[in-house]
């Protein structure tokens, strides 16, 4: 999906709204007056607040897959395991509305579009850190004693659970180096002795 340039400055004025005002802020009316035109310039633009949702999770994926797939393979699969998640940290500093938006209990829970964007999102990581913990795991460098998929659940809630802390924390704490913390930590975790 390619948003024009309006589009995506729609969906991000949409996640800093998101991080300001939670759900409830997010309204057409809103949403005009941080864009600072008229109402109506908007539904040239997304037919509704669910649309400006759901293009906003799709373009997340779209932006995690294309690069989580640009990021150099290294013969180390830690080096592997830790370019993923920096990558992640990196981007999720540069725009912290984003994380409200991945991050964000009832975030239309009850819309089938939002849930399957949502859902799309998930895939996409854990396509790349699948592949990633399992060539470890051929390699002999992460523990097998752990089923992969197992494995990369877990992995996968450490990460959440630090991105819902920073959330939480209104972005107060350097999120690179508590990311490099968790980074660190899980490689201890995982590698083998």
């Amino acid at each position: 999906m390619e948003l024009s340039t309006r589009q995506l400055e729609i969906v991000e004025a949409a996640g800093r709204l998101l991080t300001s005002s939670g759900l409830s802020g997010l309204t057409i009316k809103n949403l005009s007056k941080e864009m600072h035109f008229a109402e109506s310039a908007l539904y040239r633009h997304f037919s509704g607040k669910e649309e400006i949702v759901v293009s906003m999770l799709r373009y997340l994926a779209e932006d995690i897959d294309k690069r989580l797939g640009s990021i150099p393979h290294s013969a180390l699969p830690e080096e592997n395991f830790a370019a993923l998640f920096r990558n992640q940290f990196q981007f999720f500093q540069e725009k912290p509305y984003f994380v409200v938006a991945v991050f964000s209990d009832g975030l239309l829970e009850k819309n089938q579009h939002v849930n399957e964007m949502i859902l799309k999102l998930i895939q996409v990581k854990m396509k790349y850190l699948t592949a990633v913990v399992h060539d470890g795991q051929q390699k002999g460098t992460f523990t097998s004693e752990v089923k992969t998929q197992q494995l990369v659940g877990i992995i996968m809630g450490a990460f959440q659970l630090q991105m819902l802390k920073w959330r939480i924390s209104n972005f107060q704490f350097d999120i690179m180096e508590a990311g490099e913390k968790m980074i660190q930590s899980l490689l201890t975790l995982i590698k083998k002795p």
